[in-house]
């Protein structure tokens, strides 16, 4: 069964239609998840991400933001990690992957051996591949 780390950004392309390509694209891998097609791990961090982003950025009312983090965590396939390997963490922070976020992405890939990391994040993904990480080719 595949096993997918979901980043922030992937998640907030779902919920909105910030970017209708990025939403169907993410939309079929959730649709896969929920058949049981696959996993997707979604760390805490990244839901306190969206969380700050959806309430800051998008004005999305904070009962709204509660209901779509209830959803996801209810979802078929979806797992919330809360651990954070610390060794492994700094091993790419800060001096391979500046953003502590995107670094606690790229450890979980690292600690879950053969999980693929969902992003659109162009930098991100060109640093997992010189990283040799795996990423999701949408």
């Amino acid at each position: 069964m595949k096993r997918y780390i979901i980043d922030t950004n992937s998640l907030i392309s779902f919920v909105t239609d910030r970017n209708p390509h990025q939403q169907r694209r993410i939309a079929q891998i959730f649709q896969d998840v929920a058949r049981m097609k696959g996993m997707i791990l979604g760390h805490q961090n990244v839901l306190t991400e969206f969380i700050h982003v959806m309430d800051k950025v998008y004005g999305v009312p904070k009962e709204e933001i509660k209901m779509m983090v209830r959803d996801f965590i209810a979802m078929p396939g979806i797992e919330v990690i809360h651990e954070v390997d610390f060794d492994m963490l700094l091993t790419y922070w800060p001096e391979s992957i500046a953003d502590l976020g995107d670094a606690i992405i790229a450890s979980l890939c690292k600690t879950y051996k053969g999980s693929i990391i969902l992003t659109f994040d162009l930098k991100f993904i060109n640093t997992l591949k010189r990283l040799g990480l795996k990423v999701y080719k949408f």
